[in-house]
């Protein structure tokens, strides 16, 4: 369950091991034997993990029709263009554009270095996130302690090209360690500042942050579903359970495992509610439900931000406390990213990310693909960047105020 920015990842989030259990092998795609001694093992090399992404789909995609693609000719169209891959990137975009073709937001091939890095939680990076405002990218949030913040980046820069390439729709580049990348920005006085930034590994471990707001509320951030988010989302909450209101950010939170989503739900109501469906290859559909043990069974009032980068576990749990009445939606809509998702290990080192489960919400709606919408739409301006303003928190805030105040009128 993820959105392309974020990948961070998914209900679900298993390793498993090489798929020698897959049985459906790929039609045959011939190497030309003419070729050079190594062009020949290095395009026989690329086949066995092209193979075995190729048989995982057709063995264990949550779809068996696999969206209504035509997998064997998938495999004739890229299987040649993944032979003749020179180097891991290029064999693993072949393998990603074949997996495109399923429109699937968990099914996605990782190439060794970025399955090590999913493990590991470092990345190179220069440190900044990037919002799309109006057809331009903007700067949204300066990583602490980051290349980016000690050469002065600040948020709410425009974001306007890197090494001499304007910024496009999409962002798909990778920095390496040690990279100079030369950036340019237009700074909040609308003046142009060009920075060379060198990158360097950094955590991508999901952020937590708690703050107390006026009015006895708090803030609670915290950007996956893994055991360390659940576990600090239920330290806070029996911390501030007195507190009248809690407002959850989960706008850059892409997701996490089914566990700590089923305990994170659970942490808001008296007993067990149901979270949604999850529906198999299969058809069996399997109904599932909070965990109490160990519960805060918070019972203030729950405003949670959304938007776009918002996915995976993050839009479950926002949807299951929507449905069930216990919180108001704020922002934008959702990511529409939910398949549940295991990670299969493939030949290389790589890894294939592919989807077993599609989901349906408690009230019966599908979220794949269509996202949740807010109960409360917000728009967030290059001006409330720049102000440091945060329209959701306000809005947030103010509707949380509504609520206690109304319950204690007579």
């Amino acid at each position: 369950m993820s959105a392309w920015p974020i990948l961070r990842l998914m209900i679900g989030a298993v390793a498993l091991g090489f798929a020698g259990c897959v049985s459906t092998p790929p039609p045959p795609i011939v190497v030309d034997q003419t070729l050079p001694p190594s062009q020949v093992d290095l395009a026989t090399r690329n086949l066995r993990v092209f193979s075995a992404a190729w048989s995982l789909v057709a063995d264990a995609h949550f779809d068996p029709k696999v969206q209504g693609v035509d997998w064997p000719a998938a495999a004739k169209k890229f299987g040649p263009e993944a032979a003749a891959a020179t180097d891991k990137k290029s064999l693993y975009a072949a393998i990603n554009r074949m997996l495109d073709l399923l429109n699937d937001s968990h099914t996605r091939a990782l190439a060794p270095e970025q399955a090590s890095e999913r493990h590991t939680q470092v990345r190179a990076r220069t440190g900044f996130n990037m919002t799309r405002l109006d057809g331009r990218w903007a700067v949204a949030e300066v990583v602490p302690g980051s290349p980016a913040e000690a050469a002065g980046v600040k948020r709410g820069w425009l974001v306007l090209g890197r090494n001499g390439r304007r910024m496009g729709e999409r962002t798909d580049f990778r920095a390496r360690d040690g990279e100079v990348a030369t950036w340019e920005f237009v700074d909040e006085r609308d003046q142009p500042v060009t920075l060379d930034l060198v990158a360097r590994p950094l955590s991508t471990k999901p952020r937590q942050e708690a703050r107390e707001l006026p009015g006895g509320f708090w803030y609670l951030r915290f950007d996956g579903f893994d055991t360390a988010d659940r576990r600090w989302l239920s330290e806070q909450l029996k911390a501030h359970r007195d507190a009248p209101g809690i407002v959850l950010d989960l706008r850059q939170n892409p997701g996490g495992d089914t566990l700590s989503l089923g305990i994170s739900v659970g942490e808001f109501f008296e007993s067990s509610v149901d979270w949604g469906t999850l529906i198999s290859r299969s058809g069996r559909r399997s109904e599932k439900s909070s965990w109490q043990i160990g519960s805060a069974r918070y019972a203030g009032r729950v405003a949670i931000l959304v938007d776009r980068i918002t996915a995976s576990a993050a839009e479950i749990f926002s949807a299951a406390l929507q449905d069930h009445g216990r919180a108001t939606v704020i922002g934008r809509k959702t990511a529409g990213a939910v398949l549940a998702s295991y990670f299969h290990r493939l030949p290389d080192g790589g890894e294939l990310q592919l989807s077993h489960q599609d989901y349906v919400a408690p009230k019966g709606r599908r979220l794949e693909g269509n996202g949740l919408e807010p109960d409360v739409a917000t728009q967030l301006t290059l001006a409330d960047l720049r102000a440091g303003r945060d329209p959701d928190v306000e809005a947030a805030l103010a509707g949380l105020r509504d609520a206690v105040a109304s319950r204690a009128s007579p």
